[in-house]
């Protein structure tokens, strides 16, 4: 008999319980025991969800308060030394100061969680990082879930992956230690990741967690790999059989799991591994079945995640099953079903929207749904034909087939003209008129900024009068007029605060914006919104993505009025902000069935005529943000080529067709842009700002050997921690960025957009931005002026 499962269930909960109790906490509104019965409540919730939809197991350890990689680290002890917190004593706020710093304390770095846009902290790691055990958070959780009365399956990520995905520091402010060990070996000289002299420490760590859980009478423990959907190097690959020969001996049950992407090269070790089953992604690696299946050996498990969870469209179940039926007569009870990964990454249940419409409702799954969905698939394999199914089974696979051939002729879905124009592009279309030496020279006689320009990245803090005011107009409790004139005041209290701050590059601050992908959706045809459609991107910031559905078109004007009035009330420079169609494409749930790249395009063309309305508008600056340009990489780099060259195409398109004096600025944050670097300059954006003030300048330094050729702003201060930075780490960041990047490109600006901030510390800290800028620009005057 199959089993089914899931690798993990969205923690925020249906209606975002999980931040508001986080940030209630973290405002002292609330206690830690209020906080901690919200956990439990929610945990509680999810695992019924499970159970009653028909799972074999509850999935157990995929909550976490913050983060689930720093909610590992807190597990096994191996949190940063550097904030002299005890591990097997850590609380609640210690643990959220690691995440968001604190007063004495710089934050952990953030990253994008593989291919995803749910962000991780990064594990630090140093020469004697020690994993001898710390919070016992996880064991009362296992005991919440079998007090219940629940088969508990226990989801943990690997010891590699976790190894893997850490970074090795080399002083107390979690600088990076890049040194890197050689061996000789036959006269041969390989490169060794130092990060695997720490295997041995990890390996005990995990023994002793895993016996820990043989103990509390876990059934199976879900070990999560996904490190093998990478091109590993090989010193990598070859630490799995001995790592996991090391802890077959204490450990429950192993189903070690890989996802978002095929392992079909690593398939006879898969098989070879001493675990009792493991896991593949059949949705991002939908040709590797034949090649895993092949001599699968008949003592082990083969799960196999056919159910996607990273998209929400249902999913084509008489499809799904046709290929898994042959497979029950070789693998009988050893075949599971279940999610390509954990859904975290889609919205909790459909049944909270009531605002779509019933069409396009229908054509959608949510995490509670796609239980069912797994649940169906696996009942249709335990019996003999679907007509022997459960009505419940039965119904599910009505409602595939109702929503497919709704899908393939409804008319909102193509658009005539969209297609026209597709077809009418050419490549001049993607070229600026000029080189940018030409344009920067141009661009610099029309606003003739100063050495090391002060800007910000474009929204200001959104306050609960803004929300207020913006959900009454949604409500239609207050009129177009009403609304407009409250977000004008807020403009103008924005450009006040910059013209005070002496900001030489100014933004309106987007008062009118729920989000940077959401805004621009809902005033494009294609586009869907839910009410309730959250998904976690970190900590307790949740955003809602949009569900582009059809083709792509822009009906009228999106951002015009706002940054046109904005510039009324300034001499200064007012940039213009757009999210990018990279961005626009990424942070949404994507139609599935055209290739994503004719999507994007179909984007770039609508911000291209809202790029060109504003340089009519007057707006000479304009901003067009693509901080997911890195996170659309296919996580293979052999397939990176493709996706790099059609992204930076699109953005191309949507900026280039504007005149040499209009200044194009784009911006991207938390990633590693290091080894993309051709393709972000081929982007040809006149000024790039980037995420730089958690790694203490470090991802600068492959700008500067590439000798990036246009403008850099790199953050100056790290806007995800409430901590306001001194002028002197300013100061501090900027002579180190002065050392990669030439004086006459180099902007200055925090790391990301204000959104997420309170107005005290925005302004403490952009007021001693602009100290530190104006310390180096006399400085260097200074010295030119010697000279």
């Amino acid at each position: 008999m199959a089993l089914a499962h899931v690798l993990g269930f969205p923690r925020i909960g249906a209606q975002r319980e999980l931040k508001f109790a986080q940030e209630s906490f973290w405002q002292g509104v609330t206690n830690e025991a209020a906080l901690r019965e919200t956990g439990a409540l929610l945990r509680a919730r999810h695992w019924k969800a499970q159970a009653d939809a028909g799972l074999d197991f509850v999935t157990v350890g995929d909550f976490a308060w913050y983060d689930q990689v720093l909610g590992t680290l807190a597990l096994l002890g191996a949190i940063p030394a550097r904030f002299g917190f005890v591990p097997q004593r850590l609380t609640l706020v210690e643990y959220f100061t690691l995440a968001r710093g604190g007063k004495q304390h710089f934050a952990m770095e953030m990253t994008k969680w593989f291919d995803t846009n749910y962000h991780y902290l990064v594990p630090e790691w140093k020469a004697d990082t020690e994993f001898n055990g710390g919070v016992d958070w996880l064991f009362e959780e296992i005991a919440e879930a079998q007090a219940l009365g629940y088969r508990v399956k226990v989801a943990l990520i690997g010891p590699l992956t976790l190894l893997y995905l850490g970074k090795m520091k080399a002083n107390d402010r979690g600088e990076l230690d890049n040194k890197v060990e050689t061996k000789v070996e036959t006269k041969v000289e390989t490169k060794v990741d130092p990060k695997l002299a720490l295997l041995p420490n990890i390996i005990a760590g995990y023994k002793k967690l895993l016996a820990q859980l043989q103990v509390s009478g876990v059934e199976v423990v879900q070990i999560d790999e996904p490190i093998l959907a990478l091109e590993l190097e090989n010193d990598w690959v070859q630490a799995f059989p001995p790592t996991y020969a090391a802890l077959k001996p204490a450990a429950p049950p192993l189903l070690l799991t890989t996802y978002f992407g095929e392992v079909k090269a690593h398939a006879a070790l898969l098989r070879g591994l001493p675990v009792m089953g493991v896991h593949v992604d059949l949705v991002r690696g939908a040709d590797q079945l034949d090649t895993i299946v092949g001599e699968w050996p008949q003592d082990k498990v083969l799960s196999l995640g056919v159910i996607d969870g990273r998209n929400l469209w249902r999913c084509d179940l008489d499809s799904v099953l046709a290929r898994l039926k042959p497979l029950q007569a070789q693998l009988g009870d050893r075949l599971w079903v279940g999610s390509s990964c954990s859904l975290l990454h889609v919205p909790v249940d459909l049944k909270c929207e009531d605002k779509l419409d019933t069409e396009l409702k229908s054509w959608l799954s949510f995490a509670t749904q796609k239980l069912s969905e797994i649940v169906a698939l696996k009942l249709a394999l335990n019996t003999n034909g679907l007509s022997n199914c459960s009505k419940v089974a039965d119904a599910e696979f009505i409602a595939s087939r109702a929503a497919l051939a709704s899908r393939k002729i409804s008319s909102r879905i193509h658009n005539r003209l969209v297609q026209k124009r597709l077809d009418s592009i050419t490549e001049a279309d993607a070229q600026r008129v000029s080189q940018f030496n030409t344009r920067i020279d141009k661009q610099q006689a029309k606003w003739n900024l100063p050495l090391f320009p002060t800007t910000t990245i474009g929204s200001f803090p959104q306050t609960q009068e803004i929300r207020i005011s913006r959900a009454a107009y949604k409500r239609g409790d207050i009129g177009h007029l009403d609304y407009l004139d409250k977000m004008r005041n807020e403009i103008r209290l924005v450009v006040q605060k910059q013209e005070e701050l002496g900001l030489d590059v100014l933004v309106h601050g987007e008062p009118e914006r729920n989000d940077m992908v959401e805004y621009f959706g809902e005033q494009l045809w294609g586009y869907a919104f839910t009410a309730n459609g959250w998904v976690q991107s970190y900590g307790s910031r949740c955003v809602k993505p949009p569900i582009i559905y059809g083709d792509v078109y822009r009906p009228e004007a999106m951002t015009v009025g706002w940054s046109q009035f904005a510039q009324t009330l300034t001499d200064k420079p007012m940039k213009g902000m757009l999210t990018g169609p990279v961005t626009m494409l990424q942070w949404s749930f994507v139609r599935d069935d055209q290739p994503r790249e004719t999507t994007a395009l179909q984007i770039a063309l609508a911000l291209r005529d809202e790029v060109r309305d504003l340089e009519r508008a007057g707006i000479g600056m304009i901003q067009i943000d693509e901080p997911a340009f890195r996170e659309g990489l296919p996580l293979k780099a052999s397939e990176w080529k493709h996706y790099l060259d059609w992204a930076v195409r699109a953005f191309r398109i949507s900026a280039a067709g504007v005149a040499d004096e209009t200044q194009i600025h784009t911006h991207m944050c938390y990633s590693e842009f290091n080894d993309i670097l051709p393709w972000i300059a081929a982007m040809d954006a006149d000024v790039i700002t980037i995420e730089t003030s958690r790694s203490d300048m470090k991802l600068l330094n492959g700008f500067g050997a590439f000798s990036y050729p246009n403008d850099i702003g790199p953050g100056v201060y790290d806007i995800h921690s409430p901590r306001v930075a001194q002028v002197d780490e300013m100061e501090r960041l900027l002579r180190k960025a002065r050392g990669v990047i030439p004086d006459r490109r180099l902007w200055v600006n925090p790391d990301c957009g204000l959104k997420t901030r309170g107005w005290p510390e925005t302004y403490a800290a952009l007021e001693n931005m602009v100290t530190a800028a104006r310390r180096l620009r006399a400085e260097v005057e200074a010295e030119l002026k010697a000279a």
